[in-house]
Order: C-alpha cells, then structure tokens, then sequence
C-alpha cells in the first residue's frame, strides 16, 4: 500500500486482536441475521404485506447509508476521523451504539408499535455502520495487502457462524421459548433477546477495551480530504457491486421462509423453515473458511486441498449438529460443497477471477429458482449462500486495494453500498406482491450479472494483486 502507517504494536501481536475482532465478527452476524427471524414474525403480529414487512430491512440497511454518508461528509470537510481517533476508539463506538439500539426494542416490545421496532432498528444499524467502516479495514491492515482477502474471509466465516446458528437459537427464542402459552405471536417475545444481545455486545466491547490493539494512523501530512478517492475506477465499481452484493444476499435471506412456506415448493411452516435458513447462512460459513485457505498465498497447493477438504468437512458436519434436520435432509448440500471446491480451484486463488466464477454460478442457481418448482427449487435457493461466501470480503479487498491515504475514505463509500440491503428487498418486496414470491428472485438474479462483470473487471485491471495471489508471493 501507498500509505505511510505508523504502527505502535510490532507484527507479532496481530494474532491476539485478530481473534478479539473475529468475537465481534461473529456476534455481529448472528443480530444482523435476526432481521429475517423479525421479518416473518412481525408480518404475522403486526398483519404487514411484504412490502411492508421488508420495512426492516429497509430501516436496519439504511442506516447504514445515512451513516456512513455522514461519516464521508465529516471526511470531506474536515479529514478522515478513524484516521484521527483510531480503529480502537471507532469500534468501541459502534458497539455502544449497536448495544443502545438493541435496548430499544424493549420499548418497542413493551407497547408493540412497529414503528419503534424500525427505529430500534436503525440505531442497532447506525452502529453495524461505524463497525463496517472500522472493523472492516482494519482487519485488512493487519499484514500484506495481497492477503487481505484471506483474512477478511477468515474473520467474515466467524461472522457467518453467528448467521448460522441465529435462525435456530433465535428462532426458538422468539418463536418458541418467549411466545405466548398458547403459541401466537406477541410483541414481547423479542424484549428479553435483544436485551441479552446488547449485554453480549457490551461485554465484547470490554474485552476489546482491555486487549491492546496495533494502531495504524497515516502521518499527518497524509490525511485525506476533498473526493480524490473517486478518481479510482475499480473503487467505483466496487461500490456498486457491493450494493448489488448485500441487496441480493439479505433479499434472498428475507424471502427463504416465504419461499419455502409456498406449497408449490415445500409448504413448510417458520419452525421449521428456520432451520433451512440456517443451512442457507452456513453454506456461507463453509465458503468463508475455505475460501481463507484458499486465498492465502502462503500455502503450497498440495496443503491447501488438504486443509481446504478438512475444513469443509468439519464445519458440515458443526452445521449438521446445529440445525434441527436429519442428515438426509441435508445431504443435497453436499453437491455444493463440492462444486463451491472445484469454483474455488479453478479461481486459483485469485480474488477477482475466483468472484466471477461464484457469480456465474449463483446466476444460474436463480434461474433455477425461478423456472422450477418442489424441491429442486428448494435445493437451488439454499445453495447460494455457500457461494456467497467469499463475495464481500473479496469486492471490498479488491475496492480498496491501492487506495493509499485514501484507504477509510473509500471504506466509508463501500459500506454506503450496504444501502442495497435496505433498498434491494424493499423492491423485491413490493415485486412479490405483484408477481408473486417465486418469480420476484429476477430482482437478485440481476445483482449477480453485475457482480460477475465486476469480477472480470477486476482480473484485468488489477492484475497485481491476482498474479501475486496465484504466484503466491507478496
């Protein structure tokens, strides 16, 4: 990179905050995820179309824009303001808000209106927000620019994990174990998980207060000011593919339990539904781990296979454990699995060629999706996750790769594209009641194409980082 850091911490300590950021990871993954255990529930309590329902994620992603736009604004008048503070200091701040957000859902519990559920829910966003802008870059200045793919998937695997085992443990919670005697819906059955959720975070908040972190800040005379950062093509891009990357993802997420409710697919009901979901965000935990290995240019390529089998291996038969299905059930996802090691084989570990191909490859799923029904529609829209995987880490490394000074700035612009989260299944949504659930997956189909030309864009003009990844040196 460009820029000029100075480091307080010798490299040798990146393992131990490396580990503290990956617990953040993960417990914010696992709230993040809780909006499609929101979204079913409050349609039902609350009487909501789905236009109206995808109201949370419209609130929850769109404070990600207002905050991250503010966040440029403040960068453009007055210099970059993690590069002020520091990481440390940002991350603590998104946790505090994200906790305070989590708060308020007792209020919205307690007199069940659904608009202070929305609002609880841009404040638990406007925290995720600072988090993405801090957490995110730092995690990719710890060590060489060439592996930051590597370890910003290592740590979004950790993230997935939380995805994972959200739908189950939440489901329960909320479904379950805080809804009435008689088994209906009440406002109230979200006021002690999300309390718990925001003690959680307080407490890594704690930890991460205590853990001496490395601090990187560019030298004074580099800070970055003005709209100097536009002036990067592959940046520009990227934003628009990570627009397209978390409207597509969170829309997909949002609609499973719909998807699979419909009787010309499976007819299944929320309880059991939401175990499927889990299957759809751990197909993205298996595709994270092993794309950490397979994007880390350390590894001979015999070791890679090897620990890249391992690892898949492993963390299905963790899911296997953790969802509340027979094992032939499950079983179908072992294709997957096998196809997502073979995409990621012949991306050759190169960040922008290996994007591509999943893109490819979730495209065609859709269409799948789309044009059949029963199970193989079922199997087709569960098996996207897995190649989701590896989909942020990888447009955002290779967004800010060669941003220099620029670097915080350009990561406030991405994490304003995580506004397709909040706009992509408000549409979606809105399509659905028009055409039906089965037929609005058009609106992600699209994202994908986009995405897949990002990735050929990316292996053309920014051939340095793909050769040195595949050659395997720095």
């Amino acid at each position: 990179m460009n820029t000029k850091f100075s480091e307080t911490k010798p490299k040798s300590n990146y393992a131990v905050p490396l580990i503290t950021i990956t617990l953040l990871f993960f417990m914010w993954g696992f709230i993040t995820c809780m909006n499609d255990i929101l979204i079913p529930y409050l349609k039902q309590l609350f009487r909501l179309t789905f236009f109206e329902s995808m109201l949370v994620q419209f609130s929850f992603f769109g404070a990600y824009f207002v905050g991250s736009l503010i966040y440029f604004l403040i960068s453009y008048t007055k210099g970059d303001p993690i590069n002020k503070v520091g990481y440390k200091k940002g991350i603590l701040f998104g946790i505090v808000l994200a906790a305070i957000g989590c708060v308020l859902f007792f209020p919205a519990a307690t007199y069940s209106i659904y608009p202070l559920f929305l609002g609880a829910l841009f404040v638990l966003g406007l925290g995720f927000t600072v988090l993405q802008i801090t957490a995110n870059a730092y995690v990719s200045l710890l060590g060489p620019e060439d592996s930051a793919s590597s370890r910003l998937n290592l740590t979004q695997a950790f993230n997935a994990f939380g995805t994972t085992i959200a739908p189950i443990l939440g489901g329960h919670l909320i479904f379950e174990f805080f809804s009435e005697a008689d088994g209906s819906f009440s406002a109230s059955a979200t006021r002690i998980p999300y309390l718990i959720f925001g003690a959680i975070l307080l407490l890594v908040g704690l930890l991460i207060f205590y853990v001496k972190l490395p601090s990187f800040k560019p030298e004074e005379e580099e800070q970055a000011k003005g709209l100097g950062v536009l002036k990067f093509p592959h940046l520009t891009r990227g934003i628009v593919a990570l627009f397209c990357y978390v409207g597509a993802e969170v829309a997909v997420g949002s609609f499973i339990i719909s998807f699979l409710h419909l009787p010309e697919i499976s007819g299944l009901e929320e309880a059991v539904s939401k175990n499927y979901l889990s299957l759809y965000w751990g197909g993205a935990m298996i595709g994270r781990f092993v794309g950490a290995i397979s994007l880390n240019h350390s590894l001979s390529q015999g070791k890679k296979i090897i620990y890249m089998l391992g690892t898949a291996i492993l963390v299905f038969a963790l899911i296997s454990g953790i969802v509340d299905l027979t094992f032939a059930q499950i079983s179908f996802f072992l294709v997957f699995i096998v196809l997502n090691f073979i995409g990621f084989m012949a991306g050759k570990s190169a960040p922008a060629r290996t994007l591509a191909i999943f893109s490819t490859i979730n495209v065609l799923l859709l269409i799948s999706v789309m044009v059949n029904k029963g199970e193989l529609a079922m199997y087709s829209i569960l098996g996207i996750g897995i190649f989701n995987s590896i989909m942020f880490s990888n447009i955002y490394t290779l967004s800010i790769a060669k941003l220099g000074v620029y670097t915080s700035q350009g990561s406030s612009l991405l994490v304003m594209a995580i506004l397709g989260g909040a706009i992509l299944p408000l549409v979606q949504g809105a399509v659905a009641d028009q055409i039906g659930v089965h037929h609005s997956f058009i609106l992600p189909l699209v994202c994908y194409l986009f995405i897949l030309y990002f990735g050929i864009y990316c292996s053309k003009h920014l051939k340095g980082i793909e050769q040195t990844s595949v050659k395997g040196g720095h």
